[in-house]
């Protein structure tokens, strides 16, 4: 699963899955706070997340480059394993297909592998509240609790509010140091 015992000067990695929703302009907030509690931070985005994000800032922030695509055999890992995974913002659709488990993408393959290997996994929806009504979506939160994720309980927003001010985006770490016995496993 980690590096972590086999580097002990190594700092702890975080995988920040990125996906498409408005807030994700704002993901460095989670960086920043990320690197100020002691984590390194790579940033792997869904296709369609990948749009919300400027990618040289992205990459100045946290030294390594974005992760969206498949990398080819014998290409080398630009990422050490994550010790723990922020999926922020995590939209309707993400939650859903990690839940049922499909791994169309890079993000959700390493998303669905991360039960496999017990990596410690915090979600920060960001889902309207019109979706959140859709029986999918606490039928797949229920699943993702029973499996051990961690997910916040923020209310979902007004559909085209545009408001992404409130966006908890330091509640990922608070859900992350909270251990294994919080969560349902």
């Amino acid at each position: 699963m980690s590096q972590q015992s086999d580097q002990p000067d190594r700092r702890p990695f975080l995988y920040v899955v990125v996906c498409a929703a408005g807030v994700a302009r704002d993901v460095d907030r989670l960086f920043v706070a990320a690197q100020d509690a002691g984590w390194d931070v790579g940033v792997v985005a869904t296709p369609q997340g990948l749009g919300f994000l400027d990618a040289a800032a992205v990459e100045a922030r946290t030294g390594y480059p974005i992760r969206s695509g498949w990398r080819a055999p014998g290409d080398p890992r630009p990422f050490p394993d994550p010790d723990a995974i922020a999926v922020a913002p995590a939209t309707f659709n993400t939650v859903n297909k990690w839940a049922a488990g499909i791994a169309d993408t890079l993000a959700l393959g390493i998303l669905c592998e991360a039960y496999g290997l017990g990596v410690p996994t915090a979600v920060l929806p960001a889902v309207n509240s019109l979706l959140a009504q859709h029986p999918a979506y606490a039928e797949s939160l229920a699943r993702l609790r029973s499996m051990g994720v961690r997910i916040s309980t923020r209310a979902p927003h007004t559909p085209k509010s545009g408001d992404t001010a409130a966006f908890p985006w330091e509640e990922a770490l608070e859900l992350l140091a909270q251990g294994p016995d919080s969560a349902a496993r």
